[in-house]
């Protein structure tokens, strides 16, 4: 489960060959007790749960890094490592 990404007490990770629970490209956020797997393509919280203010951090950092992930999901899909992203500044 590598970490792609921190920012804001937020972690994001990728899991390697994560593509069968949810099927669909999708990252998963941890912030102090909640955690949340996120659609890459929407933001939707596919499972989990996220405080608000955390969440919107999330989805503006998705939109800003989107090709990024979904480069670093088909990556993860294969089983490869994916490449850390730039966090949200």
């Amino acid at each position: 489960m590598p970490i792609i990404s921190m920012f804001y007490g937020i972690i994001i990770k990728i899991y390697l060959m994560d593509n069968v629970q949810h099927n669909i490209p999708h990252i998963h956020a941890v912030y102090a007790e909640y955690s949340a797997s996120v659609a890459i393509s929407d933001g939707e919280i596919l499972a989990g749960k996220l405080p608000g203010k955390q969440k919107k951090l999330i989805d503006a950092w998705i939109e800003i890094h989107k090709e990024e992930l979904m480069a670093d999901w088909s990556l993860a899909v294969a089983g490869e490592l994916p490449f850390k992203i730039d966090p949200l500044k």
